[in-house]
């Protein structure tokens, strides 16, 4: 009886604890939107229990967990969520509606109008300084490279970004939030003056088209916005030889890396390349120049960080030409030119915001002197002295709201006094644009972000004051497909080079329209753009000849009557290495329709400046075997208009008119560079090695950029590169850090 007993209070024993320990089934389903979302871990909170859901968003787990728990949902891309429940004996059904987690990584970001290089995760990543150094043809500026790019115009007659039917000057270039008011070396007319700045001197740039943001201003048609280089990575040296140029350098890093100052010179002169091959330019000053630039970096114990940067370049060429007057045999002009350039910058963040402030201070003189000759006596001298100081202050505060929404605000002054003196007109023109801007970029979620912002202005020499708003939208239809909209309206003062008078004047305005559609994948992208861009208020400018020399005019501004319009269609494709192994390929389309009254124009017409059609490829190829860098450029335009514009009197009036006519040639040229990459020294030693030839218009195509007239227009000169085919040998060594690994990898 007592055995029996045992018995059954060990049955009553296991039957508790059986019910004790029993097992509860939970399980639900997780949506978004009403979808079932596969992947997500579900837990019940300290403990070991738990599921992954299925396609359909279904999961089911048994725990033997008794009382009130917490079970959570989590997901990459989605919000975690967390919920109580109280376990008992019966099974539970639970259900959960997520929320899409805003990543940084995963958002959209706002590109219609820009290429960003700085940002290597998207498919507009481009114009880093070794694509720049590798894409034949550029000969390593920055700008020559952004030719290669849809919506950028190929002028060979005269420096500067020709951007969507816009002038040179409608276009600025930014460093490190500064306007430099002279990124460009002085020229004689018809040949184009250089960058004066090392692209190296960078680490990224964004180059926008069209629809640019309100942080920046004074710019009709786009804006490129350059970064500058923070700390090297080590100490190095560096110097480079050719047949033109002499170069040296260094950048020393602090002990603790917290620090760095650099410095480089180098001297060009091209009198040893005349002797070799046939120049279509007469030099009777073969070009030469001598530039340096220092530079200091230091990262303060609280996370700030200053910039400073200077520059300094003098330049000198001397070129001869027939003369289109019967008078005189030739004429000649000389060119001395000089530039400074200073760039001091910081930024510190407090907290959850972000202090940007900058300013920069630029100088530019140009003297330029006309004469005739005759027998070889020289006549008729005339004298063009300009120069010009430049001020630019500008701060910015940002603050983020999220991980992809901020809003930043700030001002921007920018200070201009220049001096002219060309026989009967001296002037000088002073003018303060003060600026105040504030931008927003709204996150709505990783699909949908939009850019909105707003700028004032007012300009003490006009009197007058703007304001302009611009807004953007970007939205990701998949994966790989995005789409952006853009709008923004945008003021520039008349160039200051036309007011050599008296004249009512008002900002020039324009507005811009675009739609992009943009696929990316890994090592590929694709790029289409449409645009509109509606121009009003241009500036309308008559001839005025105060020069001995009947063929010296320059043009005077009269008012702001001028309009026009420019629309078009852009395509970009390219195929990083991801097709052919070690190829790396761009090919671009432009196709612009633009018309113009403006400047002495007498009627709505094809700006000279605008080709309809623009066709460019660019192939790299390294061959790691030989260490051997193969790169080729060819670029193709429909021939540009032509005309022969001349002022004369009506009823006392000055009325322009059309006396010749016509269009250039469509323009073609096809170049080549090698870069070999030897392995010079020790094996482990830090030092990198490159040797460059480059060949450009190696088909030796006779392209022409334009025409002269004679006073009268019954004679005329076609306006000329220099050179048809040019080629470059050169040497550039570095010591101090191996960048042979990365300039292969890189496709150097």
């Amino acid at each position: 009886m007592k055995t029996q007993g045992h018995k059954i209070f060990f049955l009553i024993a296991l039957i508790t604890f059986a019910l004790g320990y029993s097992q509860i089934k939970i399980s639900g389903k997780v949506t978004y939107k009403n979808k079932g979302i596969s992947e997500v871990n579900i837990t019940l909170k300290d403990t070991y229990d738990g599921a992954t859901t299925d396609a359909q968003g279904n999961f089911s787990f048994e725990t033997s967990e008794k009382g009130s728990h917490k079970i959570t949902f989590t997901h990459p891309k989605y919000e975690d969520i967390e919920k109580e429940i109280g376990i008992e004996n019966q099974d539970i059904i639970i259900n959960a509606d997520l929320k899409e987690q805003i990543s940084e990584i995963d958002a959209v970001v706002v590109s219609a109008g820009s290429i960003e290089a700085s940002d290597r995760k998207r498919a507009t990543a481009l114009l880093s300084p070794l694509d720049i150094y590798t894409t034949a043809g550029a000969d390593g500026q920055i700008t020559s490279a952004l030719t290669y790019l849809p919506g950028v115009q190929k002028v060979g007659e005269s420096e500067g970004l020709f951007i969507r039917g816009g002038t040179a000057s409608e276009s600025k270039i930014f460093m490190d939030g500064s306007l430099i008011n002279n990124y460009f070396s002085n020229s004689v007319p018809g040949i184009a003056g250089r960058d004066q700045f090392n692209t190296s001197l960078f680490k990224g740039n964004i180059f926008s088209s069209g629809g640019y943001s309100a942080l920046y201003g004074q710019a009709l048609s786009g804006a490129l916005m350059l970064e500058s280089v923070d700390l090297p990575d080590q100490s190095s040296y560096n110097f480079g030889v050719s047949p033109i140029f002499l170069s040296g350098g260094f950048q020393k890093l602090g002990e603790q890396k917290n620090y760095s100052y650099g410095a480089s010179l180098g001297y060009s002169l091209l009198s040893l390349m005349q002797n070799v091959f046939h120049f279509n330019t007469d030099f009777i000053d073969a070009p030469q120049g001598l530039n340096g630039d220092v530079n200091f970096r230091f990262k303060t114990k609280s996370g700030g960080f200053f910039k400073y940067y200077g520059m300094f370049n003098s330049n000198k060429m001397g070129v001869k030409t027939e003369s289109l007057e019967p008078e005189y045999e030739f004429g000649l002009v000389r060119l001395k030119g000089k530039t400074m350039y200073h760039n001091l910058s910081f930024r510190q963040k407090f907290g959850k915001y972000l202090l940007n402030v900058g300013g920069s201070y630029s100088y530019n003189q140009s003297d330029l002197n006309f004469s005739t000759e005759t027998n070889e006596i020289e006549d008729n001298h005339t004298k063009l002295l300009t120069d010009g100081n430049y001020v630019n202050f500008k701060t910015v505060l940002e603050r983020k709201i999220n991980r992809i929404s901020a809003v930043r605000g700030g001002f921007e002054l920018n200070n201009t006094n220049e001096n002219l003196n060309f026989e009967t007109v001296q002037k000088n023109y002073k003018d303060l644009i003060s600026s105040a801007f504030i931008e927003t970029d709204l996150g709505f979620s990783n699909a949908l972000s939009a850019k909105i912002g707003v700028r004032a202005e007012n300009s003490s020499y006009l009197g007058k004051s703007n304001i302009a708003p611009r807004f953007a939208l970007a939205y990701r239809l998949s994966d790989k497909w995005t789409t952006n909209i853009a709008y923004g309206i945008f003021y520039q003062n008349p160039e200051s080079k036309y007011i050599n008078g008296p004249a009512a004047l008002d900002f020039q305005k324009s507005q811009h329209y675009i739609f992009q559609l943009l696929k990316s994948s890994e090592g590929r992208s694709l790029r289409f753009e449409a645009f509109y861009k509606k121009y009003d208020q241009l500036i309308k400018t008559y001839s005025i000849l105060p020069g001995k020399q009947q063929n010296q005019q320059i043009q005077t501004a009269l008012n702001n009557d001028g309009y026009g319009y420019a629309k078009g269609l852009e395509l970009f494709w390219r195929d990083n290495k991801k097709t052919f192994k070690n190829i790396d390929y761009w090919v671009t389309y432009s196709f612009l329709d633009s018309k113009r009254d403006f400047i002495n124009y007498p009627v709505s017409l094809k700006p000279g400046f605008a080709a309809e059609h623009t066709l460019s490829a660019v192939v790299k190829r390294f061959i790691p075997e030989w260490k051997l860098g193969v790169n080729l450029s060819y670029t193709y335009a429909k021939g540009r208009p032509y005309y022969d514009i001349a002022t004369e009197l009506k009823n006392g009036e000055a009325v322009n008119y059309t006396r010749n006519e016509g269009r250039l040639k469509d323009y073609n040229a096809l170049n080549i560079s090698f870069n070999y990459v030897p392995s010079i020294g020790k094996k482990d030693a830090k030092s990198f090695t490159v040797f460059v030839l480059s060949i450009s218009n190696v088909l030796g195509s006779k392209n022409v950029y334009g025409y002269n007239f004679s006073t009268n227009g019954s004679r005329s000169s076609a306006v000329v590169p220099p050179v048809n085919t040019f080629v470059f040998v050169g040497a550039f060594f570095s010591f101090g850090v191996d960048k042979t690994e990365d300039a292969i990898n890189n496709n150097l």
